[in-house]
């Protein structure tokens, strides 16, 4: 019998990288261990995500900053910050960058796809993927990934990004077209983090989410026929600990400096 392909996306592939016990937490173990509060700043990525996704859906001509307040209102997620006032000056923040960032946008283009799930299959993966915007430029597809987090990124961020390569990978296959371009958005600075792909380069992306998904079935398979999960799922600690959705029940992470649900968004108030 065929081995059955691994359903994954980037999310659950990149879960397994950064920690394998992590990993066994999320997907593994039923019931799920309890997990920690909701963090400020995946509230503030959720939050400017769709209000970008329903920019889009407005008519082109109603598509201008004077929506935008409109918009980031409807879609705010207040949980995981210290205080009112800290949410305040959050979503001031977001605003501000949504302000600039549609300023650079075209508002009669069309994208390909906005939140766009994307999917395609391997002798390994049944892999699909909500890419944030998929742009037509030129006969090609282009992967646009928004990001709202305090560092700023490079070309080289966006070179190694799995994810991003995974969904150029579907998107050829989807769409019928060329797609080797993918792009890191960082609304904060304005800046374009991109990285033109080869199909070589591709595949060397897909045949490594491959071996993941090999590891990960045979860790899988291992614990079903009664071996050790802390042994087939070991943890990897480090700085993520501080910020893991596990570290209260992880033994691993008894040692990390916990962090605040709201510790990244903080910077906000000094800037």
């Amino acid at each position: 019998m065929p081995e059955r392909l691994f359903v994954c996306t980037p999310s659950k592939l990149g879960t397994y990288v950064d920690c394998p016990r992590r990993y066994r937490y999320t997907y593994v173990d039923r019931p799920s261990p309890p997990k920690g509060p909701p963090w400020a700043h995946n509230s503030l990525g959720a939050s400017v995500h769709t209000a970008l996704k329903n920019w889009y859906a407005l008519p082109a001509a109603r598509r201008s900053a004077a929506s935008l307040p409109t918009l980031l209102k409807a879609t705010w997620v207040r949980e995981g910050y210290r205080d009112v006032e800290q949410e305040r000056i959050t979503y001031r923040k977001a605003l501000e960058w949504l302000d600039t960032y549609v300023a650079g946008l075209d508002p009669e283009e069309e994208p390909l796809g906005v939140e766009r799930v994307v999917a395609t299959k391997t002798g390994v993966l049944a892999f699909n993927g909500r890419a944030d915007r998929i742009d037509a430029r030129d006969g090609e597809a282009v992967i646009v990934d928004y990001k709202t987090g305090r560092s700023g990124l490079d070309a080289d961020d966006a070179r190694g990004s799995q994810a991003l390569a995974l969904y150029a990978y579907a998107a050829q296959r989807v769409f019928r077209r060329p797609c080797r371009r993918v792009e890191l958005h960082h609304l904060p600075t304005g800046t374009v983090a991109a990285h033109e792909h080869t199909e070589e380069s591709l595949a060397r992306q897909v045949a490594r989410a491959e071996d993941t998904a090999r590891d990960i079935m045979a860790a899988e398979k291992a614990v079903a026929a009664g071996a050790d999960p802390d042994a087939e799922f070991p943890a990897n600690p480090g700085l993520l600990c501080g910020w893991c959705d596990f570290r209260r029940v992880c033994p691993a992470a008894a040692d990390a400096q916990p962090k605040e649900p709201w510790t990244s968004v903080e910077h906000l108030e000094r800037a």
